[in-house]
């Protein structure tokens, strides 16, 4: 399974990084870890966005990363 490659299993446009896939039902539960409110999904990004907050959580694996100190502010490169 470790060797299979990246295209193997869920559609191209439903993959993370790195060719692994996002759970819909993931990011249905998710909030921001610091105003509790919503997330949006950036695929091109691949990041979770809270508008709220003015950050953007990194999805590492097709792991969200949901530490602030690890989130980057909206608007820095």
């Amino acid at each position: 399974m470790a060797d299979e490659p990246a295209s193997a299993g869920a559609p191209a446009d439903a993959r993370g990084d790195r060719g692994r896939p996002i759970d819909p039902k993931l990011l249905e539960i998710l909030v921001c870890p610091l105003t509790k409110g919503p997330l949006r999904y950036d695929d091109a990004a691949q990041e979770l966005v809270s508008e709220n907050a003015g950050l953007a959580f990194p999805i590492r694996d097709g792991i969200p990363i949901m530490l602030v100190d690890e989130a980057r502010r909206i608007g820095e490169d």
